[in-house]
């Protein structure tokens, strides 16, 4: 049996911590035999560990510590620590582990709840669960989550070498907005879902650019955030915005302006990996 979850990206500008978006690369689980002790089977680096200590054995064991340790393949095309929601998908695979073992007849709103308990926030746990776009609020004891479909365009994601922990980005971030502020950046935050929700990807894009919430403090942690934008605006994208708490920059375009802007981009020194990505629809899946 396979679980296949989703990766994501996250606030899309100034949707910060509420939208998520399911992407076409994912996280593969694969369940084997029983054994004596958990043993995690992949090639994701030394640094990731093989046992109990894994976090997807670890989220597994706080839904239900009582499962009988199995052998457990993982193979994954979502980089670490660079803001495509690979916390997310281990914390997802590991609930829906729990469930399947523990025969716990989990909902996915079941699902759903616990992950954003433990991820802290629902903007990447909601995609993986439920595909799409989607929009979320929560507080201290319960997650609200409409799914939404995001328009039909092409993604392009500039995956930087060097990585970006999230609680390293948000240390950057300001304990307060003034009043003025905070309602700005909520109104601009509020005409993207509507946008969103009508199918306008052009008015859609234009406010991805206006987020008040993260982008201007954590812009100096990602220089080449800046430049793309100017690349995207040159060859006629809808928007460019940081995905999640970065490195990874995001760029929503047509698909036949997609060539034009990853060699622009190279053009100007950006050399690492670009990837082309659509939006996966249909969120975690269990394979027999």
């Amino acid at each position: 049996m396979r679980i296949i979850i989703p990766a994501t990206t996250a606030n899309l500008g100034p949707g910060f911590d509420s939208l998520g978006l399911a992407l076409d690369r994912y996280l593969t689980v694969s369940i084997g035999e029983k054994i004596e002790n958990w043993y995690v089977d992949h090639r994701m680096g030394y640094f990731i560990p093989h046992d109990q200590r894994n976090m997807l054995v670890q989220t597994a064991l706080k839904v239900n510590p009582n499962l009988t340790p199995h052998r457990l393949r993982v193979k994954s095309e979502i980089p670490i620590a660079h803001g495509l929601g690979s916390s997310s998908t281990a914390i997802v695979a590991g609930i829906v582990l729990a469930n399947i073992l523990g025969e716990m007849h989990l909902s996915d709103d079941d699902i759903l709840q616990l992950a954003a308990q433990m991820e802290g926030h629902p903007d990447n746990v909601a995609p993986a669960i439920l595909g799409d776009l989607t929009v979320s609020a929560m507080d201290q004891t319960k997650v609200a989550t409409v799914k939404l479909t995001f328009p039909d365009v092409s993604l392009v994601a500039y995956i930087p070498k060097y990585n970006l922990a999230t609680i390293e980005a948000r240390k950057v971030l300001p304990q307060n907005l003034t009043y003025s502020k905070a309602v700005l950046a909520g109104s601009i935050g509020n005409a993207l879902v509507a946008a969103l929700a009508l199918g306008d990807i052009k008015k859609a894009g234009q406010l991805m650019e206006q987020d008040q919430y993260h982008e201007p403090y954590r812009e100096k942690l990602v220089p080449h955030l800046t430049t793309l934008r100017q690349i995207g605006h040159q060859i006629g994208a809808y928007a460019t915005y940081l995905s999640g708490a970065g490195p990874t920059v995001m760029t929503v375009l047509a698909q036949d302006k997609v060539k034009a802007f990853i060699e622009a981009g190279r053009k100007q020194g950006l050399t690492d990996d670009y990837q082309v990505l659509k939006v996966d629809r249909q969120g975690y899946q269990i394979l027999k």
